[in-house]
């Protein structure tokens, strides 16, 4: 519902102005109908992901049922569908869209001033630009449809799966001291759902946006370079560079089959195809390289000589930043390394050093990322300007496949350790899927920040095209309207994690009232010699609704403030805003990801230091409650 009333106003603004010029107009909303066609394959990508995510959860605990080994690969192919079907689409669908405007306005647009007699050669470069940079911003809507919908999978499928999650674990470990997942919990199915909503349809949306943005952002930027415009598929090489990313990841993974994945090494092989997969991008898209031309410049930046190797320059700053920014993340969210250990251990004091030690570890998380981003922005925007910062965000986007298929491996390992505990199957087969569980808790964080990174990069290569065409537009703190838009965007981000995290913890408090009524109908109906029946669908209901409803004001913070502070106080305002929301955006966002991602570990941590206490306490023939 959304994307169609957004089409509408991108048709009866952007399309319209391009509809009513007095020469070369269009006669059709190209932008509109790229931005339906950008949601629809996001929305269809994530689709697919979830289904067959739903698909592998049984399989993979079958497979844990023979050997961890077959359990791995049955999780880790199910993320190798959604990683694969998510880029491959991206790029599919954007060329199809690219030849169908081609043939349809462009070409004849494009003939009509080469065969102009009546203009200089100079005056044909410069409508040739003017035409070229018309197509690639109305293509740009197919960018603008993803990253839409990945706002409300990310917001939306973060509220309902939170909920789900802190309510059910909440009251089934305080109020009956019940496992993980135990099927008399009704809010165990919720749970279940909400890591396929979350994890693979919001991350699949946000992903896909991202990537869609960056090539649609380094496109715009392409055609103010007429070297560019003149040799022969030059315009196409952002397209390329995630395609040779295909190709590098599909010989990555097939590494997998030859290596025998036990329960101590799981994370080790996760961690060896992010490497390896870098280690093959790196080769792969140099033969890319010869579609452009041996230098060429842009429009505004005649200081800059841009060369082929200048490029393959950009895309592997963007490559190994997003490599050593994945490392980073799982030093810090893993329960192999000191700090979620350190974690898990100041629970013995109690929840309020946990919570101390947990944001202090989520703000140290930054360092290393930002000084990563920052020496990759550094090098792109001083040797290719914001083309170079577009083909840095693709590289760190290259070994998507992947990352996604990594991604997507943690909520279906999650999930099958939720099926072995709801089929009643031995502890130890929940043991094997709790062990890659772990490491898909871990890997899960590394995607986020994956995510991170990239959307850092493309919102500055966009806030430059922003700027650029606004023209006359500069952020001086000096000035009052853009140091007053620089302190509202930095506040932005902090605004919209309040909202979700009321939004959750509303549906939480909601969630946890449902559960203890159900308990107590559930003893009643117990001690009157009737089957109890936990009401799962009344679980569901309220993660659904909470998430539907609640996402409704992030989202219209996000793409309300900046039109606001255009309409009021004009473009300076909000070249501010937008700056001061990607400075803050992504400190607040890698701070948050890892120290949730290393909460969850640290719990992992404590719940398997209890079950050996109480299996020692079995042993000695003492008895638990006494202990306890």
């Amino acid at each position: 519902m959304f994307s169609a009333v957004f089409a509408v106003v991108l048709g009866l603004t952007v399309d319209y102005q391009e509809m009513s010029r007095a020469e070369h107009s269009t006669a059709f909303p190209y932008t509109a109908t790229a931005y339906l066609v950008g949601s629809g394959t996001s929305i269809l990508a994530g689709y697919i992901g979830m289904r067959i995510a739903v698909y592998t959860n049984t399989r993979t605990t079958f497979q844990c049922c023979r050997d961890v080994h077959d359990g791995f690969l049955a999780a880790f192919r199910g993320g190798q569908v959604l990683g694969f079907v998510l880029v491959g689409l991206a790029l599919l669908v954007l060329q199809i869209l690219l030849s169908i405007f081609k043939s349809t306005w462009f070409d004849g647009e494009l003939d009509s001033i080469v065969n102009d007699t009546s203009l200089s050669s100079e005056a044909k470069d410069t409508a040739i630009k003017e035409l070229v940079r018309r197509l690639f911003e109305l293509i740009a809507g197919y960018g603008l449809g993803g990253s839409s919908v990945a706002l409300f999978g990310r917001v939306g499928g973060g509220i309902y799966t939170k909920a789900a999650d802190v309510g059910a674990d909440l009251v089934g470990k305080t109020l009956k001291d019940l496992k993980e997942d135990d099927p008399s919990n009704p809010g165990t199915i919720a749970d279940n759902v909400g890591d396929n909503v979350g994890d693979i349809a919001g991350m699949g949306a946000d992903l896909f946006g991202s990537l869609a943005e960056a090539t649609c952002a380094a496109l715009v930027v392409s055609s103010t370079s007429i070297a560019l415009i003149k040799t022969t598929d030059a315009l196409y090489f952002p397209l390329l560079v995630s395609a040779s990313g295909i190709v590098a990841s599909f010989v990555s993974v097939l590494f997998v089959h030859a290596q025998r994945v036990s329960v101590e090494n799981v994370q080790t092989v996760l961690k060896t195809q992010i490497g390896l997969s870098t280690v093959l991008m790196t080769v792969a898209v140099i033969p890319t390289l010869y579609v452009l031309p041996e230098s060429f410049t842009f429009d505004g930046r005649d200081d800059l000589d841009v060369g082929r190797w200048t490029c393959y320059g950009c895309i592997c700053f963007g490559l190994w930043s997003g490599m050593v920014i994945g490392f980073v993340t799982e030093y810090y969210t893993s329960n192999s390394y000191g700090p979620t250990l350190t974690l898990s251990d100041s629970c013995k004091q109690g929840p309020a050093p946990n919570i101390i030690l947990g944001l202090a570890l989520g703000y140290a998380s930054t360092i290393v990322p930002i000084l990563c981003i920052t020496a990759t922005i550094g090098y792109a925007f001083s040797t290719a300007g914001m083309y170079g910062i577009g083909l840095s965000a693709l590289g760190m986007l290259g070994s998507l496949p992947v990352a996604l298929s990594i991604d997507g491996y943690g909520p279906i390992s999650d999930n099958a350790g939720g099926i072995a505990e709801m089929s009643g199957l031995p502890s130890e087969i929940r043991d094997k899927t709790d062990a890659l569980d772990a490491a898909g808790n871990t890997t899960a964080a590394v995607g986020k920040g994956f995510a991170i990174g990239s959307a850092c990069l493309v919102g500055l290569a966009l806030f430059g095209a922003f700027i650029t065409r606004v023209g006359d537009t500069q952020v001086d703190i000096l000035k009052p309207t853009q140091f007053c838009g620089l302190l509202v965007g930095a506040m932005l981000p902090y605004a919209f994690s309040a909202m979700t995290m009321k939004a959750v913890g509303d549906a939480a408090q909601e969630m946890i009232k449902f559960i203890i009524q159900d308990y107590n109908r559930g003893e009643a109906e117990i001690k009157a010699g009737r089957e109890y029946k936990p009401d799962y669908d009344g679980c569901i209901k309220i993660s659904t609704e909470a998430s539907l409803k609640k996402m409704i004001a992030p989202g219209a913070l996000v793409l309300g403030s900046p039109l606001l502070a255009g309409f009021i106080f004009g473009p300076k305002a909000v070249a501010g805003l937008l700056a001061g929301a990607i400075v803050s955006g992504v400190q607040v966002a890698i701070s948050a990801s890892n120290t949730g991602g290393a909460w969850d570990n640290a719990k992992k941590e404590v719940e398997k230091m209890r079950s050996q206490f109480k299996a020692q306490l079995k042993k000695d023939d003492i008895d638990i409650d006494a202990a306890r």
